[in-house]
């Protein structure tokens, strides 16, 4: 994987890049649907290809470990070939649906022993076999195992926590260069800076993750419930410290101004299950403001879903169709709606990217976030 710095914006400190993978390119900054067991929910992948426009999506280690498993990923050919997606694919690590389970994990030096939340069956996550896993996945890029504080969180624990994904990722980066990938393609693994909510602890983690020189980098252990204040300072302090020339990227944000605010701190990179999920029960982003479709309100509006936004979901359904869908409970609704959050959070990067490399981002920012953040 190769990094290229296109521009950067004079009033702030977005930039815009190129990540360049075996499996094409990766303009930046970018928003990457997120595909846990293999799909995104309720989106086909030639609608993420020639609707959305899609440059990369992500996979869940922890849920395709489980389910369909290892023997069939491999037997496929990777899940590429299974899933049908020949554009890059990003693997989280699991760290975080571990974090999840938190009542049926055991966290130790050793790993983590969890239940599986399917059928309760008892499994052990390490450093080494979570590079194996994601090995076998075949994901273009892989994340370190790491564990994901709560919020709040004590400063004794985070720090322990901190040593700690520290220690698990020299054992990651160590597998990692002990194997090779399984498809005749390249991998690449970004480590994870962590640290909660305190700045020394950040800074500190974001010095021993830039040290190791690794391709990419990732920001992890943010919006899991702390103020919003406190997760862009934590941003800005640890993308001052990570390496300029590598790709950055805050895992599990966010709402459009989230995403805004991070490029203006210096992010490349961005993935949330806010579009789809908030996509199938009725919450839709538009290019003018957010609705709630299933309000009254758009009963008898015939106006574009989207008149704002090219593309045949913002522009071929109506308001008053899509509400209908959803008040009959009809599963099409959930798909034009997610179809319809993918296409604005896309094209929202997009712009972002044209606004720095024409070095308009930060005006426009405060504009776009105030246009994008109301409601309808």
């Amino acid at each position: 994987m190769k990094f290229t710095l296109s521009a950067h914006d004079p009033s702030t400190k977005a930039r815009a890049g190129i990540v360049h993978t075996d499996h094409g390119d990766i303009p930046t900054p970018i928003f990457m649907p997120v595909g846990t067991a293999g799909t995104v929910k309720a989106v086909h992948q030639r609608e993420l290809r020639d609707d959305v426009d899609a440059k990369i999506i992500l996979g869940n280690t922890y849920h395709l470990y489980l389910r369909p498993g290892l023997e069939v990923i491999s037997q496929a050919g990777g899940l590429h070939k299974f899933n049908g997606w020949d554009r890059p694919i990003l693997t989280d690590s699991g760290g975080y649906q571990v974090y999840s389970l938190s009542g049926t994990r055991k966290i130790k030096e050793e790993g983590v022993t969890f239940r599986s939340h399917i059928d309760g069956s008892k499994h052990v996550f390490s450093p080494e076999g979570v590079m194996d896993i994601q090995r076998k996945i075949g994901a273009d890029i892989i994340m370190a195992f790491d564990e994901c504080t709560p919020y709040p969180c004590d400063y004794e624990y985070a720090r322990k926590s901190m040593d700690m994904t520290h220690r698990w990722l020299t054992r990651c980066i160590n597998r990692f260069k002990e194997t090779e990938p399984h498809y005749g393609y390249s991998q690449t693994l970004f480590p994870i800076v962590q640290g909660s909510t305190f700045p020394d602890l950040r800074r500190q983690s974001a010095e021993y993750i830039a040290a190791q020189g690794a391709e990419g980098n990732a920001i992890g252990g943010l919006s899991v419930g702390e103020p919003a204040e406190d997760m862009y300072a934590m941003t800005e302090l640890v993308t001052d410290i990570l390496p300029k020339d590598k790709p950055r990227y805050l895992m599990g944000v966010g709402t459009p101004a989230n995403i805004l605010e991070g490029i203006a701190l210096g992010v490349d990179m961005f993935d949330c299950v806010m579009p789809t999920r908030n996509g199938r029960n009725g919450m839709v982003f538009t290019s003018q403001g957010i609705i709630n479709i299933r309000n009254k309100k758009w009963e008898t509006d015939f106006s574009p879903l989207d008149p704002g936004l090219p593309g045949y979901v913002s522009q071929f359904y109506t308001k008053a169709y899509v509400r209908h869908l959803f008040v009959a409970n009809e599963i099409l609704g959930m798909q034009i709606a997610s179809l319809q959050n993918l296409s604005m959070y896309l094209w929202m990067v997009t712009e972002a990217r044209k606004q720095i490399l024409a070095g308009t981002f930060g005006p426009w920012k405060t504009t776009m976030t105030k246009h994008l953040m109301q409601r309808l």
